[in-house]
């Protein structure tokens, strides 16, 4: 009788404070037709950040990629173990523990690159960030789970969908190369892409959260430690990033950039791998936290971006880096440093 009440009648899986609904035909169809969609939305949008990169600056950071590096520890360092000590902390199920994890092992997602976009980070350090990210989960991502999981599943029982990273890599691979040539080639043009994208993105972003929270309203009742894992460990990876970056000798605008990358992760891909890992059974208790996660990643960054435009705005476009003069690098270093055009003061 407890269950009947808690969950919805159509439930196929009742436990405790956790169910799950089968997914209704228009749902699938849905589903499909809004991923097609955003797949070729999120597409046009990374094709309007590569217009932000320059391949000089892009093979920059390959020659001397200290903040890949730095980046690269954030990602495969810091958010796995974030994970465990988080899913240690709050004495979750094991199943629920290895999600956790999962989420925490998977590479930085592509919404990052508009976020430092609008934050005026290094674009040609997010770019090759989430790259080689992607790039690295390959084996990374093997590796991490089988460190921190093996306490709690056997060894070889968590699927990896390669391709699912591959598609990943291409979907950004392409569009940010076409975009550098269009960078090259025509650069006042690749500006007026590169503004229209960039608005693009931030609306993209914030529809996508809405879609999954609309195609699977029916599973949101879970355990609440789970939501409250998905909203510190978010926010967790955006400071420990950043404060990582800084530690490093980073300057400001790569902080902001490494922190973004550290903390947006790719649920998408983290849901693939539960789809296909866990039986309707188990799905009950870990369904909904990648979506959780997606939310409160965009929250936060939603709320950082905010804090930075008002300090902008507070003390000026010529002191909005935070004596960024005082780094020792110099500007020519990276054009993603400068100032986008989305948040300038008006000139009276």
């Amino acid at each position: 009788m407890q269950n009947t009440m808690a969950c919805p009648a159509n439930a196929t899986v009742c436990a405790e404070a956790s169910c799950l609904v089968t997914e209704s035909d228009f749902n699938a169809i849905l589903s499909l037709v809004l991923s097609t969609v955003l797949t070729i939305l999120l597409a046009m949008v990374m094709f309007s950040m590569g217009c932000n990169v320059e391949f000089e600056k892009f093979l920059g950071h390959l020659k001397r990629p200290w903040g890949i590096f730095v980046g690269f520890l954030c990602q495969f360092g810091i958010m796995p173990l974030m994970g465990f000590i988080l899913s240690v902390a709050f004495h979750i199920l094991p199943i629920q523990a290895v999600v956790v994890l999962i989420m925490g092992c998977c590479p930085g997602g592509t919404a990052s690159n508009v976020l430092a976009y609008w934050v005026d980070g290094d674009m040609d350090l997010s770019v090759s960030m989430t790259t080689f990210s992607t790039l690295l989960a390959l084996g990374m991502m093997p590796l991490c789970l089988y460190i921190y999981t093996k306490m709690w599943v056997d060894t070889g029982s968590i699927i990896i969908p390669y391709d699912s990273i591959g598609y990943s890599l291409v979907a950004l691979v392409i569009p940010v190369s076409i975009g550098m040539f269009v960078n090259h080639k025509w650069p006042q043009k690749a500006k007026i892409i590169l503004k229209i994208g960039s608005i693009a993105g931030a609306i993209l972003i914030v529809l996508i959260a809405v879609v999954g929270g609309i195609l699977y309203q029916s599973a949101w009742i879970i355990e609440p430690k789970l939501w409250v894992i998905g909203t510190i460990f978010p926010i967790a990876g955006y400071s420990l990033g950043f404060f990582l970056a800084r530690i490093a000798g980073q300057p400001w605008h790569r902080c902001r950039t490494v922190a973004l990358e550290t903390g947006m992760q790719n649920s998408q891909l983290c849901s693939t791998i539960v789809q296909l890992s866990f039986t309707p059974e188990e799905l009950n208790l870990v369904f909904t936290f990648p979506l959780i996660y997606s939310i409160f990643q965009i929250i936060f960054a939603a709320i950082l971006l905010g804090i930075y435009v008002g300090y902008k705005k507070c003390h000026g476009k010529n002191t909005a880096e935070f004596s960024e003069n005082k780094d020792n690098e110099t500007k020519s270093e990276s054009t993603c440093h400068k100032t986008n055009g989305g948040f300038q003061l008006d000139e009276k």
